[in-house]
């Protein structure tokens, strides 16, 4: 592991480095700004729906998706993946380095959310909805972040494919085709999180294939994106 931890510090700091920090920032913000507005105004919503709808379906996916796709993918485009690739590490030591600061940062992001929304749209207990929406953001993130990190490794329009999946597949086609929603990441996240307790509208997928979905992504990113990056052929005028 003494190669990862060199690669993990020059990507975390290169993606704080970055001005799309701040989007990520103010987009994983959005639930609690709305959930703040939401308490001044005296509003009485539905906790677990504001997370479901807000969390689990729009904010985590895109700062995954933003987060997965620039670990790795914005080396390649600008050419400066060259400069570690041609050091004498595996490949798959590479993956890992960037699964974990996709995945550690998206964590970081939406855990956070989830929180303090929670705590300024509940009077009740929150330890079931905190618990239950924390874990499953948390598998849910890591499956998102390294599902579109592999992606990346495989085309340079990672980010708009990606996007076209979280909107247009899981935002539309999902919900209207019963039988694929094993294929979506978004439906195994409400899967697990009505499996920790919280009750939410609709027929959820099983506990068991919810967990086998996200174990299955995250497992399967890392291998194909560690398969292609070696692959990876270096030109001569790079």
């Amino acid at each position: 592991m003494s190669a990862v931890a060199p690669i993990v510090e020059v990507t975390a700091r290169g993606l704080f480095g970055r001005r799309r920090i701040f989007l990520l920032v103010l987009l994983a913000a959005l639930p609690v700004l709305i959930a703040l507005l939401i308490r001044v105004t005296g509003g009485r919503p539905d906790p677990d729906r504001v997370l479901d709808t807000l969390v689990v379906r729009f904010v985590m996916p895109l700062v995954a998706l933003i987060v997965g796709t620039t670990v790795l993918g914005s080396e390649i485009d600008d050419g400066t993946a060259v400069y570690l690739l041609v050091k004498p590490v595996q490949r798959w030591r590479i993956v890992l380095a960037k699964a974990i600061v996709a995945a550690g940062l998206t964590a970081l992001l939406i855990v956070p959310a989830v929180i303090v929304t929670s705590v300024l749209l509940s009077s009740g207990d929150l330890s079931t909805m905190v618990v239950a929406f924390t874990v499953s953001c948390l598998l849910g993130g890591s499956a998102y972040a390294i599902a579109f990190l592999a992606l990346s490794a495989f085309t340079t329009r990672a980010f708009l494919i990606g996007l076209a999946y979280v909107l247009i597949w899981e935002g539309v086609l999902a919900g209207l085709l019963e039988g694929t929603k094993f294929l979506s990441i978004r439906q195994a996240t409400l899967g697990v999180t009505a499996a920790l307790g919280v009750d939410l509208p609709g027929d959820q997928l099983a506990p068991t294939v919810s967990a086998l979905v996200l174990v299955i992504v995250i497992v399967g990113g890392f291998v194909l994106g560690s398969w292609r990056l070696a692959r990876f052929e270096i030109r001569g005028g790079d």
